[in-house]
């Protein structure tokens, strides 16, 4: 398979597994998605909505939250790691969403990027999800599996990104990136598949005999 069909395979093989791309963290507005993406980070999906109605307990907007103490919040995001940042951020960026922004979450990466705890993935997965703006946020299955499907080199995420969004229609990103996402926790997994056994590694690299390399994010 040449990398132009391989593309066209992934992406009509993950349209039939998954039609649909719900977003896997439970949020009613952009703010909560903000947070509930930060709280994310090096947890999983799972936990962080088991935590996150607690935390709507004590506040669900940023004015609210903003009023909390930082003990507050961390008593109850502690679960999902890295409590003491976590929590000094979801107060401080409430904060300057009630100063700088009338306590609305900004429709900008720049300005998204500016707020702490907030990186570019979190950004773009909050530009993407909430705003549907489109978005290509690359986090650590979408990493492995781009370079698995000879889709990227995989020296940094940020090449992945760049990489990526040059081989998909840009109409396709926000979905993909999910749909991708899936597959790498269900059929391409860092242990159940090293590039020789899910339909996409096998169909796209029939030749494939040994273990496929990748880099960490």
């Amino acid at each position: 398979m040449t990398k132009a069909e391989r593309v066209k395979f992934i992406q009509r093989h993950l349209e039939v597994l998954y039609p649909e791309t719900p977003v896997p963290l439970d949020h009613t507005d952009p703010y909560t998605l903000l947070v509930a993406v930060l709280l994310s980070a090096q947890c999983t999906d799972v936990r962080v909505n088991q935590i996150t109605p607690k935390l709507w307990n004590l506040g669900k907007t940023p004015a609210e939250l903003a009023g909390r103490s930082v003990e507050e919040i961390e008593a109850i995001v502690k679960p999902c790691g890295l409590g003491p940042q976590k929590s000094k951020a979801i107060k401080e960026l409430s904060r300057l969403l009630v100063e700088h922004h009338g306590g609305q979450v900004p429709k900008s990466l720049e300005e998204l990027e500016k707020l702490p705890g907030v990186g570019h993935k979190t950004a773009q997965v909050v530009m993407a999800q909430a705003f549907g703006v489109p978005s290509f946020p690359v986090d650590t299955h979408i990493h492995r599996l781009a370079q698995r499907w000879g889709l990227s080199s995989g020296k940094n995420v940020v090449q992945t990104e760049r990489d990526l969004k040059r081989l998909f229609p840009q109409s396709a990103w926000n979905k993909l990136h999910l749909q991708i996402i899936f597959y790498g926790r269900e059929y391409c997994t860092a242990r159940g598949c090293d590039g020789t056994v899910c339909e996409i590694c096998t169909t796209c690299f029939p030749e494939r005999k040994r273990p496929a390399k990748t880099r960490r994010a």
